[in-house]
């Protein structure tokens, strides 16, 4: 499993940072597309006064990865009790058969759960995951949507990470220059169209990001339990090592007493 995971790390890592221009560029776009627009009323932008609120955790399907899935789950919950606290109902959207199991375990509102996705997630995945999310958002089930995933940094280190998936914040422009297009047709109407690919590839980006993080937990618990399981071969070998000594000593002890006597 150890080596399996260094293997699936490397092609993890050139996905993550395969799909940081695609993202990048969408998010130019949207910022200076929603600029252009000005003030535009689409249902993704619409902040309300949450009453339902909508929680996606991004897990894992296999264990054998340390505590990657239960961090992540932790986090979540500790958001969600906040929310039942504040009298919100919440709908917990969970990725992965770890978080399945955990919140329907604990009698969660699921209104759909997602298998299958967190080993080598694909696109797909991600616009299945968002037209759900949109879907309830837009018909008013959920006022709002917290997503939780795991942000990869390192082979050593992962973030566990909550964002904000819905409403949509408009991207800032920040010290970045605002590109002068011409639209065909209105700014508006392509803001229609753009905002749930702007989705789409952020909760593409979280897949990534979490498929990269559940293979370096992966390996990192393995090679932990493969220098354990040596480490415990060296003292159980050494102690049947000193047994079948003093077995042996024990015998020749015997053997020798029984000769004396027999002389004697």
């Amino acid at each position: 499993m150890e080596l399996i995971a260094s293997a699936r790390i490397p092609k993890a890592q050139a996905r993550v940072q395969a799909s940081k221009p695609y993202s990048a560029k969408i998010v130019e776009v949207v910022r200076n597309v929603s600029a252009a627009a000005g003030s535009t009323d689409h249902p993704l932008l619409a902040t309300r006064d949450p009453k339902t609120a909508g929680v996606l955790v991004v897990s894992s399907d296999r264990g054998l990865c340390g505590a990657y899935a239960t961090t992540i789950i932790r986090a979540a919950e500790q958001v969600i009790m906040e929310h039942e606290r504040a009298g919100r109902a919440v709908k917990v959207y969970p990725i992965g058969k770890k978080a399945i199991a955990y919140f329907a375990y604990r009698g969660y509102d699921l209104p759909r759960t997602f298998e299958g996705v967190t080993d080598t997630p694909g696109y797909g995945d991600a616009r299945v995951i968002t037209a759900a999310l949109v879907e309830d958002f837009a018909s008013g089930a959920i006022d709002v949507v917290d997503a939780f995933y795991t942000r990869y940094q390192s082979a050593l280190t992962q973030v566990p990470t909550e964002y904000q998936l819905l409403p949509i914040s408009t991207p800032e422009g920040g010290e970045q220059r605002t590109v002068d297009y011409d639209y065909e047709p209105t700014p508006a109407d392509i803001l229609d169209r753009l905002l749930p690919r702007y989705v789409e590839a952020t909760v593409f980006s979280m897949l990534l990001e979490s498929s990269a993080s559940e293979h370096a937990s992966r390996r990192r618990a393995m090679k932990a339990a493969t220098d354990n399981a040596e480490e415990l071969i060296r003292a159980l070998t050494v102690q049947a090592n000193r047994q079948r000594q003093a077995e042996i000593t024990t015998a020749i002890t015997e053997i020798v007493g029984g000769a004396e006597a027999l002389n004697a």
